[in-house]
């Protein structure tokens, strides 16, 4: 007998069609969910490598700062340990790979007038007025100095409390808010005069903003982007680039020995010494006859008094001085300093300084004495600006700025580096990168170009 085995018969209801619909379009929310969820993140993911990428490549740039300092250092050993300023053929100072940052030494050109690039190399220090020992006159020829700003300088830098005229002490710094009180010692670094009452930025910096030395289109195109210009083509420099705290040069001379203090009689045994080992026994005795009983006030006013030639003052002078103690301080290198600079001194002034420039460009491996002013000053002239002079440099600016591979990643900072005590030494270091690019648009073009084809 065959049992037949009832057929399966489901339980469950039908399905109704809408509610399908319905699970079909909650399960593509979630899956649009999830991969608007997946866009999201891996969008976030690709913003932080970007910015993990910039961190890295701006880490990278400082540290090829560092890295072009010490080569810097090297350079300076080499080149400018006997007060010569190196030559622009002894050094690279544009386009120095450091692994893939490259990096640029942001100069100055101090006999030609800049245009939007920049040039690169040192920055003397010495070609600048010293605001610890400028006088109110130096100061004051500075360009567009306002003379209640060149006495407020004074007064800043001066120990007493007496306000000198049109200047300020106590009662000017009180007044502000907030209050304050001057220094009344002397300036450690440039900075300080936007301390200094009366000051602005607008005074400081001209119209070169990002401290450049160049013309960037920002600065010449009257008031259509920071800062208010005259448009004229014309930089009107920062006095920041004009003055400095740093120079002095060493008494003593490249061998150790103490330079000979051609103000002091005591001297002259030992100055007719040097002669008759540097000239002729002869020619030692002319020149100390012919000193007379008058006092010198410095060594360019030896050399007009004792009636040297160019080659013979050339082989003394770096072993002479005019002051007492350890170093001679403040004095403006005439080889290196700008027009604007040269016009601020005694004897040589606005009616002058061109002519001095103009030589100077006749000798473009650079002249290394003062012996050449001979030339183009009369005597009168030279012994003026004696006080002030120097042929000689010890401290020079190292402005870097660095930039990453495919022009990512910026940096800049500016070094000081002091020779007077031996081999140099960093002194001052300053972060410039917040005032913006500095490398002019060619660089900048460059980077772009290089982008486009990686």
């Amino acid at each position: 007998m065959i049992t037949r085995t009832p057929a399966f018969r489901s339980t469950r209801e039908p399905v109704n069609r809408s509610n399908r619909g319905a699970i079909l379009i909650i399960v593509l929310w979630i899956v649009f969910g999830l991969v608007a969820l997946t866009l999201y993140f891996a969008d976030s993911m690709k913003s932080q490598l970007h910015v993990g990428d910039n961190i890295l490549r701006n880490a990278s740039a400082y540290a090829a700062i560092d890295g072009a300092a010490r080569y810097a250092t090297v350079v300076l050993t080499a080149f400018a340990s006997e007060g010569e300023p190196p030559l622009s053929t002894d050094y690279t100072a544009e386009e120095i790979l450091i692994g893939e940052v490259t990096c640029w030494f942001i100069g100055r050109e101090v006999d030609l007038e800049p245009d939007q690039n920049p040039v690169f190399g040192f920055i003397d220090e010495a070609s600048k007025i010293n605001l610890n020992t400028a006088t109110l006159a130096m100061l004051e020829a500075l360009p567009e100095m306002p003379p209640e700003f060149a006495a407020a300088i004074i007064d800043w830098r001066d120990t007493n409390t007496e306000t000198t005229e049109q200047g300020a002490e106590d009662n000017a710094y009180a007044s502000l808010d907030p209050p304050r009180l001057p220094k009344n010692g002397p300036f450690e670094t440039v900075g300080e005069l936007r301390l200094v009452y009366n000051s602005t930025l607008h005074l400081l910096l001209g119209e070169d903003t990002n401290r450049n030395g160049a013309l960037d289109a920002n600065e010449d195109d009257a008031s259509l982007a920071y800062p208010s210009d005259d448009s004229n083509g014309v930089m009107r420099p920062s006095l920041l680039d004009l003055v400095t705290v740093y120079s002095r040069q060493p008494n003593t001379t490249s061998t150790g020995g103490n330079r000979l203090n051609v103000t002091t009689t005591e001297a002259r045994p030992r100055l007719q010494q040097l002669l008759a080992s540097a000239l002729s026994e002869s020619r030692a005795t002319e020149i100390i006859s012919g000193l007379g009983g008058r006092p010198i006030r410095s060594v360019a006013e030896f050399m007009i008094r004792g009636n040297f030639t160019a080659a013979e003052f050339e082989t003394i002078e770096s072993q002479l001085t005019a002051s007492e103690g350890d170093y001679a301080e403040g004095l403006v290198n005439v080889n290196t300093a700008p027009a604007a600079v040269l016009a601020c001194l005694p004897g040589i002034g606005v009616e002058h300084a061109a002519t001095v420039v103009n030589y100077r460009l006749s000798y473009p491996d650079g002249l290394t004495s003062i012996a050449w002013l001979a030339e183009v000053l009369a005597d009168d002239a030279i012994v003026a600006a004696g006080p002030f002079i120097t042929g000689q440099s010890y401290q020079y600016s190292a402005d870097i700025a660095a930039v990453g591979a495919f022009g990512r990643g910026y940096a800049r900072s500016r070094f000081v580096f002091d020779l007077s005590d031996g081999p140099p030494r960093i002194i001052f270091r300053e972060d410039l990168t917040g005032l913006g690019w500095a490398l002019g648009p060619t660089v900048r073009a460059n980077f772009a170009s290089s982008s486009t084809r990686s």
